[in-house]
């Protein structure tokens, strides 16, 4: 499988999974609009159509990140069997994620279903199962970026890792479209011609297929007549490969015909090319998404003008299961691509790139232009950039500028610059495909982060962290930094506490005089060993939308989870669960104390991966059973006594060492070492319902907290 990865794989993987996300910003807010209703109501688009304050998240987003898991969880030659099952482990049940518009609308929830039934990827999405329609809509092309980009310069390996993919929901040309967008991706990192691109694409498709003859179509026409306008070639789509065509909802050869003609006529310019990808209509979110990234790779960063970056702030929401993975940023994402990229290859990291790749640190701006989700709390003035001059390690750093403005009376000039380490409601545009958060900081951890002040005035800064369910920050030791001297800051956050932390970093206070302020940040780490207690009288209600409603500090993937008088009550027909914390998660102790309701089982999960990995304790009528989730559980021990009162369970795990408490008493003891890192939660079956007071979780071992390139077992 070697082949030799290009040097500049790192910048170009980071400005293909950018131009993704820009495209898919871009394509939202007409996505299903025909080209004739953009061209009689906007015209020309040449920017953005809506200043979103955050943009939640998207498929066309999620299933890039979460399915290039599979490579970290079942290992690099992972089957299309085993995509299928990471389809069933990050995705929650009929929520979220995807578009779940019934089964034989929807592809992704028909194929969904026909896993959770039993039947398995590849047979899951195939005509034979699900017929042809379903089986040719666009969903097997617009998550299959991930593969290109962790396959730079090779289209065929690319492309086998988008067909084992894109087989879990998809056949027929629904596959053959995954195929042509991963391989041309993975093409773009060593060509610079997109007539070239598309061609190493469409090699490795069938020569006899319809998406062959489509793109065919497409290319001989712009060669007969690219002189002319767009406009025409997408005329020539509607009369010859249009939606009137092709059955369900968003078929894949329409659509595809848009991104070639866009990319034709783009010409090689990015901003040209997502414009037309979306003035052309119909998918416009997962069309120029698609092609964004194709051309991302292709430009690099240089080639994608800052005013489409600036809104987007390296921020990504995911709406997985696992919340800790759905506050994420870019350049966490790019870690994750290009380490799988580089042990694909079997070529070591440029010894430049190795802290980065590594994650020596947390929040790193080693990449050109990035930010990594930061952000400011100061002055209507106040800006930050993106630093390439002046740093102490890595390849760059975040300069904050501090203007002296009306808005700050002269003894009241604090500023906060942080990361979300949370998010509620409000602080996003809108509810787009349902994300949900669990904090990636907790009590007991350490934020810690290297900065230097430069100006002509004195700055004083301190670590902080903000407790929304206290309103109140936390403050570190403050200290008087020094003109051009690089110091560091921290706080260790108390343990124990019942905190919900949705936002941490650094406080600064210019002191004294209104001239302007500047303050560099290197890097921030969050990290330790978390200590806290989940009291449910402390939690609230997330309100996402009428139909969409969370637990503060829960994702859940199935049954009714809510608050009731200071409890947090769970209830399902068959089976719920619930999680939080953070899925890097080792060693630990964990502990809650609830009340089972009549019937079914109850109890606590741990060391949990999402759906369908990790360990779960659950009480019955006759006792207590510690059990292994492999997409299914299976009992690994048993104790018999009655529960059918208010317990309290515990577990503590250390390396291959499983040991369960009742009442602080220890019960069962295993060894299993399948899984050796996971968050923890709530577990309901056989109809199970049960109300829960609090959970109690101590991680006995040392995390730092990114979420990529955590290792798991």
């Amino acid at each position: 499988m070697n082949w030799r990865i290009p040097e500049d794989y790192i910048l170009r993987c980071y400005a293909g999974w950018l131009g993704k996300v820009i495209g898919v910003r871009h394509g939202a807010p007409i996505e299903g609009w025909t080209y004739e209703k953009i061209n009689r109501r906007i015209g020309e688009i040449t920017d953005y159509l809506v200043d979103y304050r955050d943009f939640a998240a998207d498929d066309d987003t999620n299933g890039p990140i979460c399915f290039a898991r599979a490579l970290v969880d079942y290992g690099m030659e992972a089957s299309s069997r085993e995509m299928g099952l990471t389809w069933l482990n990050y995705a929650p049940y009929e929520h979220g994620f995807y578009w779940w518009g019934g089964y034989g609308v929807s592809t992704e929830h028909t194929a969904y279903l026909n896993m959770r039934a039993g039947i398995e990827a590849p047979e899951s999405g195939s005509i034979r199962q699900n017929g042809k329609t379903v089986a040719e809509q666009i969903g097997g092309q617009i998550f299959c970026d991930c593969w290109g980009l962790i396959a730079p310069g090779n289209p065929e390996l690319a492309a086998d890792y988008a067909q084992r993919n894109a087989r879990v929901s998809h056949d027929g040309n629904g596959v053959y479209g995954a195929r042509f967008v991963a391989a041309a991706i993975a093409a773009a990192f060593v060509k610079r011609d997109i007539r070239q691109v598309i061609e190493a694409g469409l090699e490795q498709i069938p020569a006899d297929c319809e998406y062959m003859r489509m793109a065919q179509d497409i290319l001989a026409y712009y060669d007969a007549h690219g002189d002319g306008d767009w406009r025409d070639c997408m005329e020539h789509i509607i009369a010859h490969w249009g939606y009137d065509r092709y059955g369900g909802n968003c078929h894949i050869i329409p659509n595809s015909a848009v991104m070639i003609m866009a990319m034709l006529y783009g010409q090689g310019n990015y901003s040209r090319t997502i414009n037309i990808g979306n003035m052309a209509g119909w998918d416009t979110d997962c069309n120029v998404g698609n092609i964004g990234t194709i051309l991302g790779v292709m430009v690099g960063l240089d080639g994608i003008e800052m005013r489409w970056r600036r809104p987007i702030n390296d921020f990504l929401a995911i709406s997985s299961v696992v919340g800790s993975l759905n506050n994420s940023n870019l350049p966490e994402n790019v870690r994750l691509f290009c380490r799988l990229g580089y042990a694909m290859a079997g070529q070591d990291v440029p010894d430049k790139w190795k802290d980065f790749l590594e994650g020596r640190h947390m929040i790193d701006f080693s990449l050109p232009g990035s930010t990594c989700a930061m952000r400011l709390d100061g002055g209507s003035c106040d800006w930050i950039v993106h630093e390439k001059e002046r740093f102490e390690s890595g390849l760059g750093a975040l300069k904050c500028v501090f203007m002296p403005d009306g808005d700050f009376p002269e003894n009241d000039r604090i500023r906060k610059i942080y990361y979300k380490t949370y998010y509620h409601p409000s602080d996003l545009h809108d509810n787009r495909y349902d994300p949900s958060f669990s904090p990636v900081l907790y009590p007991g951890q350490t934020i810690v982060a290297r900065v230097m002040a430069d100006g002509d005035i004195p700055m004083k800064a301190c670590a902080f962290v903000h407790d929304a369910n206290g309103s109140h920050d936390l403050l570190g030791e403050a200290v008087i930094l020094q003109n051009n001297q690089w110091t560091t800051i921290q706080i260790q956050i108390p343990a124990g506490s019942c905190a919900l932390l949705d936002r941490a970093g650094i406080m600064v206070e210019p002191c004294g005089g209104r001239a302007e302020a500047c303050l560099y940040v290197d890097w921030v780490d969050f990290g330790g060993k978390a200590d806290y207690t989940l009291d449910f009288a402390r939690e609230h209600m997330e309100v996402w939308s009428t139909n969409h409603r969370e637990v503060s500090q829960l994702t859940y993937l199935k049954g009714l989870w809510t608050l009731e008088d200071g409890y947090l009550m769970g209830t399902c027909a068959d089976y719920g669960e619930a999680y939080t914390g953070d899925v890097a998660w080792r060693d630990m102790h964990v502990e809650t104390r609830f009340t089972r309701n009549s019937r079914g089982r109850a109890g606590f999960c741990f060391r949990t991966q999402g759906a369908v990995r990790g360990y779960a304790v659950l009480a019955d009528d006759h006792g207590i059973s510690l059990l292994k989730n492999s997409n299914g559980y299976t009992e690994l021990a048993r104790f018999e006594q009655a529960t059918n009162r208010e317990i309290t369970l515990g577990v503590t795990c250390i390396g291959n060492d499983i040991c369960v408490s009742l009442d602080g008493k220890d019960i069962l003891a295993v060894q299993d070492d399948t899984y050796g890192s996971g968050m923890v939660g709530f577990v309901l079956r056989d109809g199970g319902h049960a109300h829960y007071r609090e959970m109690s979780v101590r991680t006995l071992s040392e995390v730092h907290l990114i979420h990529s390139a955590a290792a798991q077992d």
